[in-house]
Formats: C-alpha cells, sequence, structure tokens
C-alpha cells in the first residue's frame, strides 16, 4: 500500500451513514484496540497530550489566583465536554495505523488539509459554547446558594460539606452538569471521526452520533460513564494521569466508531495538499498570504 494519505473522500455523501446496534463486548475490544494503539504509539501520543496535564495546572492555579474557587469543580468536569475535539489527532493516528501508514507525530495534524476542517471547527465551537454555558450555570447556582462573596478554600469546603445550601448546589449541579455532559457526549462521540473518516456535513455527522446513542442508549451510557470516571482518576494526582488515559480513550473513541457506523462501501479518491509555490521578497508582504502562482523549477522542465 503506498503511503500517501487518505484525509478525506472529495465526492458529497448521498446517503446517510448507516449505525450499529453494539454491546458491552464491543466496548471492551474498542478499548483493548485503544491500548495497543497507545502501545505502539506510546511517545507520539504523550507528546501529543502532555499539553493536557500542563493545561489542567494552569486552570487550577488561575481559579485559586481569582478566588473562583467554586468553578474548580465545573472546570475539571467540564473537560469531559470538550475531550472528543481535543483528541482528534488521536483518532488520525488510529486511522492511518488502521491503513499501514507513517504513523509519525507531524500526521496528527493532519486533519488541517481536510476538506472537512470548517465542519470540524464547528464541533469543536459547539463544545465549547456548551462548556462555557455549563460554567455560567455552575457560577449562577453558586452565586444563588451563597451569594458573591469569595470564598477562602477552606471555607468553601466546610460551606458544601456542612451546609444545607452547599448540599442544594451538589445535588443540583451535578444533576445538571449530567445533561450537559450527556448532551456534549452525544453530538461529539461519533461526529468527529466520521468527519476525519468521510465527506459528510456538520448536520449529518452530528446526526449520525445522536442516532448511534439512541439505538445503543445502554452501551453508550456505560461508555460515557466509564469515560467520565477515566478522566476523573487522571485528572486527581494534578492532572498528569492525562498523559496516559487521553490517548487511549481517544485511540478507543476511534475503534468504538468503527464498530458503531458501518464503513463506507464506495471508492474514496486521494487528497493531496495544494502544491507549493515559490515566494518572493519583492511580493512581501502579500508573499505571506499568497502562494505564487509561478511553479517550482523542477516543474518547468
Amino acid at each position: 500500500m503506498a503511503l500517501t494519505d487518505v484525509i478525506l473522500p472529495i465526492e458529497p455523501a448521498s446517503t446517510l451513514p448507516r449505525v450499529r446496534k453494539i454491546g458491552l463486548a464491543d466496548l471492551m475490544d474498542a478499548l483493548a484496540k485503544g491500548a495497543r494503539d497507545f502501545w505502539e504509539m506510546p511517545t507520539h501520543v504523550i507528546f501529543l497530550c502532555a499539553i493536557y496535564p500542563l493545561a489542567g495546572l494552569v486552570i487550577y492555579s488561575s481559579v485559586f489566583a481569582a478566588d473562583l474557587i467554586h468553578l474548580l469543580y465545573p472546570l475539571a468536569a467540564g473537560f469531559a465536554l470538550i475531550g472528543p475535539f481535543t483528541a482528534i489527532g488521536l483518532y488520525e493516528l488510529s486511522r492511518r495505523r488502521e491503513l499501514r501508514l507513517d504513523t509519525a507525530w507531524k500526521h496528527a495534524f493532519d486533519v488541517v488539509h481536510s476538506p472537512s476542517l470548517v465542519p470540524i471547527l464547528c464541533v469543536g465551537a459547539l463544545l465549547l459554547f456548551i462548556l462555557a454555558l455549563w460554567v455560567a450555570v455552575a457560577h449562577s447556582l453558586y452565586v444563588a446558594a451563597f451569594g458573591l462573596q469569595p470564598m477562602t478554600p477552606l471555607a468553601f469546603a466546610d460551606a458544601i460539606l456542612n451546609k444545607p445550601e452547599g448540599m442544594v448546589l451538589i445535588v443540583y449541579g451535578n444533576a445538571i452538569g449530567f445533561v450537559f455532559a450527556l448532551v456534549a457526549a452525544s453530538i461529539s462521540v461519533v461526529s468527529l471521526p466520521l468527519l476525519l473518516d468521510r465527506n459528510v456535513g456538520f448536520a449529518v455527522a452530528v446526526l449520525t452520533s445522536l442516532r448511534v446513542v439512541v439505538r445503543n442508549p445502554l452501551t453508550m451510557l456505560a461508555w460515557f460513564a466509564f469515560v467520565a470516571g477515566a478522566l476523573l482518576l487522571g485528572s486527581a494526582p494534578f492532572f498528569v494521569g492525562l498523559a496516559v488515559v487521553l490517548p487511549i480513550l481517544g485511540h478507543s473513541t476511534w475503534h468504538l466508531y468503527r464498530k458503531a457506523v458501518e464503513p463506507d462501501s464506495g471508492p474514496r479518491p486521494m487528497y493531496h495538499p495544494a502544491r507549493k509555490g515559490i515566494r518572493y521578497a519583492a511580493d512581501f508582504p502579500a508573499s505571506l498570504f499568497a502562494r505564487s502562482r509561478r511553479p517550482k523549477d523542477r516543474d518547468m522542465s
């Protein structure tokens, strides 16, 4: 097989992707395959995911510095909302390994060449909007319970654990957060791998993801619960566990998509990035933004 890449077909999809019935055995198999991907590409995925523990520590320190201790839990729990988008490079590495293509870490960024880049970014923007909405709701619940007076970490812990308002905040906050997490997970669990793999639009990708959840409600609830628990465990020791948890979950999500959505039986045209021309100093600063129309010397022979 040639080591050229197929990001997406360039012909529009004519029918909705068909979804399958899956069970707990499929989840276990997807996890096993995801773990094998991680074992085969550990340096790549750890490099790609090292930023997430660092980002977690930045959020942790920023929350304390701004006296927003009440937002620490919503932000940590809300990480799962955008997790599928941040794992897009891991899906690509698993896809390439499946096709026996080069899996060097740089190929995790091949998504920028995809014709579906805009729909992928739209899904990411939607997940960010859901996260922002969840944080705003969590802040409103805190203000309704305790007002705008900032608390020290010890005072906040005492209020949450020993006051009636704290119990109300825990119950309502987790219930509302569950709804946000369920919505975000349902629209992204299949949509992002599907957009990376096939030429479908934003609406078709999200609809397909929802159809997978509707057809497999108990199985997908089990998957969402496992993901939430794994992220919680990975976040507990100062977020360092995310460097292992995230890549395994990302690779496993790709294999879950393969099990939940029937593959396209049609041929897939090759996608080739645009050939770069020569940039000339005389064209500065326009040469920074536009490629020269003049071909390279080797193409003129």
